[in-house]
């Protein structure tokens, strides 16, 4: 169901922001005054000083992630500056609040671009130099909203040399999300994810990273595509990170890759899919058109081009089924890492991160959760192959398959009490 809303009404909403400081302990009392400041915070200063890890326990640093952008690529709006970037950034750090109790903050970066400007093509380096300059602050970095190819080399470099997890959402929530949908197509239709063959549309940050979680999971048939056509292995025009997904094909086309594919996965633009497209894929197809606000092919249209034959329609909207929506996706990963400590959000976590999404759809579905989606069949099947937001169980869920896997996978301490991570979640779903 469409949720219609106005200019206006956004307006009011953001007025004066949507984030702001709480305190964790009182201040009321001259003893309070000592304790939080002058003289009491000396000794908490000394301890961090000659133990670091200290900071973890004697600050917010262990439940507070910083929310970094230098406004290159603002969601579908593209390059509109740090300052335009800022009601994003407050609403990833209500939705890491709301979903996951994680402390998150926006950072938009400024002067960031080549040659120091305010506009141009992103410097990595600057970016890099102040995230590692304000890192000491935060548990964990998620960068927001930075335009590919800098992003790629921002995430990589900073999640090397820094002791907390760098987490890129543009690369990988999506991919995150689009895996837990792709796991449960492929229970339904009865087929092995190395059995099913799946076709890209669309070759950015968010492409490249569907792909790789695609075959991290196990797929193998994978054909990606971008404004060019088919990525074939005797292009010369190819980054390295499309060079990864080339492959070796007489095809070209769009339209040629999706003979008998059993998925289409769309991070492009609007309307590149037909019905006709559709009827050439195989029997009992998936369609994750995931481009914003149009997908690749509108949903009505799927449906006549299957005339009552079965298949399963995914999209980045909150108006159809099966919404690929983000959220389902960062604030756990980061609730189950900052929990066990980990250094880092490996590839083991992000597909634990999946499997646990594809599992809980398979669950019936509690009363308040169907009361909030009253036009839909919360069933699982085609039309419900992923959780709602509002389900308060991924809290548990996700966070704790994330915080399992960094500690089997070596990302976190591995004398880490599972059981009281998994405990304290338990206790902390009905918040």
């Amino acid at each position: 169901m469409a949720v219609e809303i106005t200019k206006e009404e956004v307006f009011a909403f953001h007025e004066g922001g949507k984030v702001r400081v709480a305190l964790s302990k009182p201040l009321e009392t001259q003893k309070d005054l000592c304790l939080a400041y002058t003289p009491g915070v000396a000794q908490a200063v000394k301890e961090i000083a000659a133990k670091p890890e200290t900071a973890f326990t004697l600050t917010s640093k262990r439940n507070l992630v910083a929310v970094v952008s230098d406004g290159t690529a603002i969601l579908g709006l593209g390059d509109l500056g740090a300052l335009a970037s800022i009601p994003v950034m407050e609403g990833k750090a209500a939705l890491f609040k709301t979903f996951a109790n994680v402390d998150a903050w926006p950072v938009p970066l400024a002067h960031c671009r080549q040659g120091g400007a305010d506009t141009g093509k992103t410097d990595p380096q600057r970016v890099i130099e102040a995230v590692r300059a304000l890192a000491p602050m935060y548990g964990g970095i998620n960068l927001e909203d930075i335009a590919a190819p800098a992003c790629f080399e921002i995430e990589r470099v900073l999640d090397a040399e820094l002791d907390i997890p760098v987490f890129h959402d543009d690369q990988w929530g999506t991919a995150v999300i689009t895996v837990a949908g792709l796991i449960n197509y492929a229970h339904i239709a009865g087929l092995a994810l190395k059995d099913v063959k799946v076709v890209m549309n669309g070759a950015g940050a968010a492409g490249i990273r569907i792909a790789d979680m695609c075959k991290a999971a196990g797929v193998q048939d994978l054909t990606m595509c971008d404004s060019k056509g088919i990525i074939r292995a005797d292009r010369t025009d190819l980054t390295e990170h499309k060079r990864r997904h080339a492959v070796t094909t007489d095809k070209r086309t769009l339209k040629e890759a999706l003979v008998g594919a059993n998925v289409f996965i769309g991070v492009s633009a609007a309307h590149v899919l037909t019905g006709e497209d559709v009827k050439q894929m195989a029997d009992f197809p998936a369609i994750f058109a995931m481009a914003n606000p149009d997908p690749e092919i509108e949903p009505s249209e799927v449906a006549a081009a299957m005339a009552g034959k079965p298949y399963v329609m995914a999209t980045g909207r909150s108006d159809y089924p099966n919404q690929i929506n983000n959220v389902l996706g960062f604030p756990f990963l980061f609730r189950g890492a900052l929990d066990v400590h980990a250094r880092t959000i490996n590839t083991e976590m992000k597909v634990a991160a999946s499997t646990a999404l594809a599992m809980l759809a398979r669950e019936p579905v509690p009363a308040d959760v169907q009361a909030l989606y009253p036009g839909e069949n919360l069933t699982f099947g085609p039309q419900y192959i992923i959780p709602k937001a509002f389900d308060r169980r991924l809290y548990e869920v996700v966070s704790y398959a994330v915080a399992e896997a960094a500690v089997n996978s070596g990302a976190a301490p591995a004398d880490t009490d599972l059981a009281a991570v998994k405990a304290k979640l338990q206790a902390g779903i009905d918040r």
